[in-house]
């Protein structure tokens, strides 16, 4: 058997035949950029998060990037950020002309800490920071970094790229955040058929700024009060993403099947599963599992082998990447970013992945 490490075509039934009647009547209308189908989506994304404003946009980057501008952060300000992220992360702060500082992560919860990001504050004096929730989970201490920032008049922006449908104390993580982004790229557990982002926040004036700043930085058709971006959603994303979005808990409650599944099955002594803490719901984005660096490198070689397919998220720590060097404001290191990122192992995890599947997964792993 072999079981790719994600597939993006496991559609519901007529899932397929809906999203093209739509595609064809936006061709009969000419709504290709803005338009009602975009507001009906930003609008249905609103509900689902639970969120003040919710807004569209061309992809995750831009998110982060306008985010970082709307919220008030300029040329030469400070971000602080997770050394184990994304690389859009890093170069979002970058693409504003601000100056990242990198903080490292828990080996055990492999996010920030408040502590970390109190040490951070006090040696760097950033003008923001970027809490980043990876692997389909929240940081379990977000609640307290969200008081901190408060209370240290530090803008904090949110990156739930991966975070879609995760609850922290039973709300939506993203409901109270000030500013946060995600990705609607096509890996997502809500992926459009390209690319596409979102920005939320609970402020009237960020929401403003930043959509603004999403169409070229317009206060009116031919005048612009911001220099900002060509970063709109266009309809045909927002068409396949508000008919993905009608369906999303059911795939989240069956990528949860998944790395329940493989948590309580796998009995292989050299991987360790990571569960997200006890105050967070995910969903189900990805299974991580810790090994040694030293037997990393064979196990991906067995699975291989067996036709199964794996990832390893993330590979590098943002300040190890070559193009960080002439950018790194400065950074505070312990070394467990780049442990993680070289003991990092996450095994096949999508939407609809079928119980043969899933026990081919788990029988293979556990004869490693």
């Amino acid at each position: 058997m072999k079981v790719p490490f994600i597939d993006i075509l496991r559609y519901e039934n007529n899932f397929y035949d809906t999203v093209s009647e739509k595609t064809a009547a936006l061709l009969k209308n000419g709504h290709f950029v803005g338009g009602p189908i975009v507001a009906e989506f930003e609008s249905s994304l609103k509900n689902y998060t639970k969120t003040e404003f919710a807004l569209g946009c061309a992809n995750g980057t831009d998110a982060i990037q306008v985010a970082l501008r709307a919220a008030g952060v300029e040329k030469n300000d400070k971000v602080i950020i997770p050394d184990m992220t994304f690389w859009a992360t890093f170069e979002a702060v970058v693409n504003v002309g601000a100056v990242p500082y990198t903080i490292d992560v828990s080996k055990e919860t492999l996010h920030l800490t408040a502590s970390a990001v109190k040490e951070a504050i006090e040696k760097f004096n950033p003008k923001a920071a970027i809490l980043v929730h990876l692997y389909g989970w929240a940081c379990p201490e977000t609640l307290e970094i969200r008081k901190l920032c408060e209370e240290k008049g530090v803008i904090l922006i949110e990156d739930c790229a991966q975070a879609i449908g995760v609850k922290i104390n039973n709300q939506s993580l993203l409901t109270s955040a000030l500013v946060a982004t995600t990705s609607f790229y096509p890996a997502k557990v809500l992926g459009a058929s390209g690319d596409a982002g979102g920005i939320f926040t609970t402020s009237s004036q960020i929401a403003q700024t930043s959509q603004k700043l999403i169409n070229h930085g317009r206060t009116s058709h031919y005048e612009h009060g911001y220099i900002g971006w060509n970063s709109r959603l266009g309809a045909y994303e927002a068409n396949f993403l508000n008919e993905s979005l009608k369906h999303l808990d059911a795939r989240l409650e069956s990528r949860r099947v998944v790395t329940q599944q493989y948590r309580d099955r796998i009995n292989n002594p050299k991987l360790k599963f990571i569960s997200p803490a006890s105050n967070v719901w995910e969903n189900g984005y990805l299974s991580v599992a810790l090994m040694t660096p030293e037997t990393r490198p064979a196990f991906i070689e067995y699975l291989k082998k067996h036709d199964i397919g794996y990832g390893t998220v993330y590979p590098g720590a943002m300040s190890e990447q070559p193009g960080a060097t002439a950018h790194l404001g400065g950074k505070i290191s312990h070394g467990n970013a780049d442990w993680i990122a070289k003991s990092v192992i996450n095994l096949p995890c999508f939407a609809y992945m079928s119980q043969a599947e899933i026990d081919f997964v788990i029988d293979t792993v556990n004869k490693f």
